[in-house]
């Protein structure tokens, strides 16, 4: 029998150990970086997660030179909302691409659970629980299909999640027969636009959301056991860790991401078309490029996503701005991911090439 490879752990200059897959070679050890510039190299690694801050910082410094009304007290928090919707959803996406995936249904989960939400509801405050928890139930389905057709039948994620969101796509116009003439429930569109403390509700969920995945996924033995696992899931199965069922429960948490988004834009926006989740498909991916999490598994950090997911929402604020067509808007989000995937380094491209492959 084939040895099984184990991951390796880096000591950072704090001297915590981070976890590398046994695929990815340390540009240290193996002479790649001269000597003199190893120190260096020891603390960048260590600031993957804080580059989208400093990207995110920067870009805001420059949108009030530049664009002074993107940056108004009444700007943000129009455009809070949509961010926060996006971090939410990217929050999931994160979850996949740690274990090693890539979630390419997350805009037929979106679309498909803000027509739920309004057809089976029928505009009906009466009705809303039941539609929330079909939306909600329906969503985890599609990813527990999603999850097992990776893991238990060896589908690639990419195939897998394509052709399920195709499914999805064609569920949504079924429902809907092409046309929604209906809006959502008084009381999901009033909880939404509620306020506390100043800041809408709709800000506040995802907020919360991203917190406590945060603290799971750093403070916890089942959040350090996502991460082993995604950075090396072979070694992890040789320690007994569950690694089917940790990779598909992250197809299924993050589904019910991608539902609690889809409601809250639902009720944000009060009349969601039938395709209103597709504007997320590249957005979530951006979003996890930029924050940081490794492509192909391993490290990853949720509140680095959900930054991201301001980085890119607040550029789009800029680009209109600025009297760019909106035809620019997804050049600069292809744009983006390739910048996001660069920021990973030559690994990270390799890793992306073989995550598709697989």
């Amino acid at each position: 029998m084939a040895p099984i490879k184990s991951g390796r752990g880096d000591h950072t200059p704090s001297g915590t150990v981070t976890l590398r897959a046994a695929d990815e070679p340390d540009p240290i050890a193996a002479g790649s970086i001269p000597q003199q510039t190893q120190s260096l190299w020891a603390r960048l690694r260590t600031t993957t997660f804080l580059r989208i801050w400093i990207l995110t910082a920067l870009l805001f410094a420059g949108s009030a030179v530049a664009v002074p009304g993107t940056v108004t007290a009444t700007a943000l928090l129009s455009m809070l909302p949509f961010a926060a919707i996006l971090a939410m959803a990217s929050s999931g996406q994160a979850l996949v691409v740690q274990q090693g995936g890539i979630d390419l249904s997350c805009a037929g989960v979106i679309s498909l659970t803000a027509v739920i939400t309004v057809t089976s509801s029928h505009s009906s405050d009466g009705e809303l629980a039941k539609a929330v928890l079909i939306a909600l139930a329906g969503a985890a389905a599609c990813g527990l299909v999603a999850g097992l057709s990776a893991t238990r039948l060896g589908i690639t994620p990419l195939i897998a999640t394509l052709a399920l969101n195709a499914v999805l796509t064609g569920v949504v116009i079924g429902i809907t027969g092409g046309n929604i003439a209906e809006a959502v429930p008084h009381d999901l569109a009033s909880a939404v636009s509620a306020k506390l403390l100043g800041i809408q509700v709709v800000i506040w969920i995802p907020v919360l959301v991203v917190l406590t995945m945060t603290v799971v996924l750093r403070r916890t033995v089942v959040g350090r056991r996502f991460e082993a696992i995604g950075a090396n899931p072979a070694a992890a199965a040789a320690m007994g860790m569950r690694v089917a069922a940790y990779q598909t429960g992250a197809y299924v948490i993050a589904a019910v991401c991608y539902a609690a988004a889809g409601i809250l834009l639902a009720g944000f926006i009060t009349r969601p078309d039938l395709f209103s989740g597709n504007d997320y498909l590249l957005l979530t991916i951006a979003a996890v490029a930029l924050g940081g999490t490794t492509l192909g598994g391993g490290r990853s950090s949720v509140l680095a996503t959900a930054v991201g997911a301001l980085f890119l929402v607040q550029l789009n604020q800029v680009v209109l701005a600025g009297g760019a067509p909106t035809a620019m808007q997804y050049v600069i989000q292809g744009a983006v991911l390739i910048c996001g995937i660069g920021l990973q380094g030559r690994n990270g491209m390799t890793r992306l090439i073989r995550m598709v492959r697989s």
